[in-house]
């Protein structure tokens, strides 16, 4: 009897073991399955996520404006020459030829004289910057001495990448208020937000302004030319300077104007004064007749 009973008891520790393995194994198998599932779906999550971020950036730059593209440096060159020239209206005339040849045009121009010995101008010139140099190289060729030559040159480039961060940031700024005033529904919200897009605006028409300013003023170079010019006046050549030939003919001038004057003083002497000569001659008829009437009367006494 006891032999029966140890042999129940051993044979049901051996199935309370044997269900305890089961039940280990299942419950590590739906671990790993849910361990595996898990990482399964874990992953199409990661994809989801990113690929909403990555829409969401995509919008964003969209949505941005478009960078300016800014170049390496920035440089505003102004030049100031002053030119000595043997022929002022022919050196004024080259000039205005070689602005056109390198693409640029005339701002200002101003000739005045000073008398009959001294001409001067000055001109203004808008130049492409990468001509500038050669532009300057044929102006001085021009010359008969360069007076003065002062080039200057303001780098911007700092101040360009400025202004484009802050019109971005504006620009960001003026796309919240717009969306705020649409979702607005009080009065005094909208007044308030259409004040600040307002303000926003002018600040960005600023700044565009100034970008083209010196967009302007980097593409295109200034030069401002001084032109001179000291006449010699020739005095003129007295007689003893001429030729016998020259001598010859101004003397033949002169006696024939002469003679041609004084037939001209006779015939307006004579045509003039008709009337009084005719009574003159008149007259001296008369006396004549009598004269000789009073001499024959004494011949005959």
């Amino acid at each position: 009897m006891k032999k029966v009973t140890g042999l129940m008891v051993f044979l049901s520790l051996i199935l309370f073991l044997s269900a305890c393995s089961s039940s280990s194994k299942s419950e590590e198998s739906k671990m790993s399955s849910d361990s595996s599932a898990g990482i399964d779906s874990g992953e199409p999550a990661k994809e989801e996520k990113s690929q909403v971020s990555f829409d969401n950036n995509a919008k964003l730059e969209k949505a941005a404006p478009a960078e300016l593209e800014v170049p390496d440096q920035m440089v505003i060159y102004q030049a100031n020459l002053q030119l000595r020239v043997k022929k002022f209206e022919e050196t004024l005339q080259n000039i205005e030829e070689q602005v056109i040849k390198y693409g640029g045009y005339i701002s200002e121009s101003n000739v005045s004289k000073d008398g009959e010995e001294q001409v001067s101008g000055q001109i203004t010139v808008r130049i492409p910057q990468k001509n500038f140099q050669a532009f300057l190289h044929d102006a001085e060729g021009q010359s008969a001495e360069v007076l003065q030559r002062n080039i200057t040159g303001t780098d911007v480039t700092e101040e360009y990448v400025d202004l484009d961060s802050r019109l971005k940031s504006k620009r960001v700024v003026e796309e919240r208020l717009t969306s705020f005033m649409q979702s607005a529904q009080k009065t005094e919200d909208l007044l308030k937000i259409s004040a600040d897009l307002a303000a926003v605006q002018e600040e960005i028409e600023t700044i565009q302004g100034r970008i083209k300013f010196l967009e302007n003023q980097t593409s295109l170079s200034t030069v401002h030319l001084s032109l001179f010019e000291n006449k010699v006046i020739v005095p003129n050549l007295e007689d003893e300077d001429l030729n016998t030939w020259d001598k010859t003919k101004k003397q033949f001038m002169k006696s024939t104007n002469m003679l041609l004057a004084a037939i001209s003083g006779v015939f307006v002497f004579i045509v003039g004064n008709m009337p009084i000569l005719v009574i003159l001659a008149v007259a001296a008829v008369f006396i004549y007749l009598y004269i000789k009437k009073q001499r024959k009367r004494n011949g005959n006494g």
